[in-house]
């Protein structure tokens, strides 16, 4: 998967040698900076000036900026949605005190940890405020006076942003949400941990409305418990309860559970259980080749080169004393360099070449009859080492990079979605697993394992070619030949992955690998 961030001593291109007016100002940005979120008035005209020249820093509204990175491609998304929820929790702090709560709906959002960074976001307040305030790449805040929605009993924090509880903010959310916001909402309501939560709104306000909504919501979910204590509480306070079911889905995301404890592992198992037939349908004429297992690896080993795909990029970092330091004292510049970038290019080819050959050997075991999940789940880490050893022997990475899962954020150039947090990958990577394990079939296996691991984007680099590996994996157990994603259909390949990750909709991805396999056989 394209753009990610790492280490920044790794990934920021120094753009002065000894530039100490520069590094001055650095080190005042590195004091007052706060999860890469500036207040203006924090920092002097003269060092804000300087580092927005530089680069190293870019305007949010007003009064507020954050930390950038110099060398992102014009118009990258990654550095604002990645500080995004961070200048929300600061901006609204500084405004509003603790006299404002997130609408249910955006309150649902973050208590189901939604991937996906929202255009637009309601604010109750208490003061008599009515505006909506514009921010980069098309998001907003919407503030609107509304006091009755903020009641300290029914708020909580939760990533330094006030939100209703859950029980409130599923109380109080529209009825048109269930269906705009479907897999959200059944999140939300498997993550109850009893209904007294709910009934203690619900029987304090009279809302034999909401009451039948979720009754008809839990019954469909296939919680009937949950369904009859609703009912028959309101009923037993002399409530009239019409049941209606708010979803507008033929059957639930997630079956056989009533509640969930990690949002991210039944969203990763939603996806799945959503997505497979759309990816059977894509392969399910596609005439299978059939070859030798000698055959078939001297086809893989012709494809080296053409598959010697490069889709990284860059993304945001944060300022730090070493960062400081780096620029009082360094000109290294690979991309102004030729050989410094060719270096890195000289390194970054060999630890491809040295993956490549470990997956083979994996592929080889595949074709004897080892379960791909199982040679999957044990030899990914090793492809992943191979790829990054050169770069970690040449001292251009750190070799604490090669331990494994990212320990730090990563944001995704150009997409509204934001991989879990670094301390939910080891679980989400465990359901990758026990997903790719029980399914069958080989392009599910192969399509979804490449869209579920990037989804994730379990490590700081190199997620991209990792998913594509585990693709040709699975598609290996099928007998499907090894699949090449094409440099120059990039952007289609991006909006594939963003459609599935966003919408939800796997089937243009789909479409897309199975294209790319098909001009494997006209030489395209």
């Amino acid at each position: 998967m394209p753009c990610t961030q790492i280490d920044e001593y790794d990934t920021i291109y120094l753009m002065a040698q000894g530039n100490e007016k520069l590094a001055a100002a650095m080190e005042a940005l590195q004091a007052v900076q706060k999860h890469g979120i500036v207040r203006s008035e924090d920092l002097s005209r003269r060092y804000r000036d300087r580092l927005v020249t530089a680069g190293f820093l870019t305007p949010i509204i007003n009064g507020w900026l954050q930390v950038a990175n110099p060398t992102a491609p014009s118009g990258s998304t990654a550095s604002w949605f990645g500080a995004y929820w961070s200048f929300i929790s600061q901006y609204l702090q500084a405004r509003f005190g603790d006299e404002y709560c997130l609408s249910a709906e955006a309150s649902i959002k973050k208590h189901v940890q939604s991937t996906i960074i929202p255009q637009q976001i309601l604010v109750s307040v208490t003061s008599r405020i009515n505006n909506t305030i514009s921010l980069p790449h098309d998001t907003s805040i919407t503030v609107f006076a509304s006091p009755e929605n903020i009641s300290a009993q029914q708020k909580m924090k939760i990533d330094g942003v006030w939100t209703l509880s859950l029980a409130a903010a599923i109380c109080k959310v529209s009825e048109p949400y269930y269906a705009n916001n479907a897999e959200e909402m059944e999140l939300a309501l498997r993550m109850v941990r009893d209904p007294s939560e709910l009934l203690e709104i619900l029987l304090e306000n009279g809302s034999t409305t909401k009451a039948g909504r979720l009754v008809g919501a839990y019954n469909f979910l296939g919680d009937t418990k949950t369904a009859s204590r609703i009912k028959s509480a309101m009923v037993a306070a002399g409530h009239t309860i019409e049941e209606k079911n708010p979803f507008r889905r033929p059957e639930p995301m997630l079956s056989g559970r009533t509640r969930i404890v990690s949002p991210h592992i039944a969203r990763l198992e939603g996806l799945w259980a959503d997505m497979r037939d759309q990816v059977i349908e894509q392969f399910a004429d596609y005439n299978i080749p059939l070859l030798s297992t000698a055959e078939y690896l001297a086809d893989l080993e012709d494809r080296y080169a053409a598959d010697a795909y490069n889709s990284l990029s860059i993304e945001g970092y944060r300022v730090t004393p070493e960062l400081i330091q780096r620029v009082r004292d360094y000109g290294w510049n690979p991309e102004a360099t030729p050989e410094d970038r060719m270096h890195q290019d000289a390194l970054a080819a060999h630890g491809y070449y040295l993956a490549f050959q470990a997956v083979k050997q994996s592929i080889e075991r595949i074709l004897n009859g080892v379960e791909a999940a199982k040679v999957i789940d044990n030899d990914f880490h090793d492809w992943y080492t191979q790829m990054f050893s050169p770069q970690a022997t040449a001292g251009i990475i750190k070799p604490a990079q090669l331990a494994g899962y990212r320990n730090n954020p990563v944001y995704l150039r150009g997409s509204m979605h934001v991989p879990p947090a670094a301390e939910s990958v080891p679980d989400c990577m465990d359901t990758f697993i026990e997903l790719m394990t029980a399914e069958e079939n080989a392009a599910v296996q192969a399509v979804l394992g490449h869209f579920i691991f990037v989804f994730v984007h379990p490590y700081t680099d190199g997620n991209g070619r990792i998913g594509r590996f585990i693709m040709n994996a699975g598609f290996s157990s099928g007998g499907f030949p090894w699949t090449v994603i094409h440099q120059n259909r990039r952007e289609e390949y991006l909006a594939a992955l963003e459609e599935a990750s966003v919408r939800r909709n796997i089937t243009p991805f789909a479409q897309f690998v199975r294209e790319e396999m098909e001009s494997k056989r006209t030489g395209a």
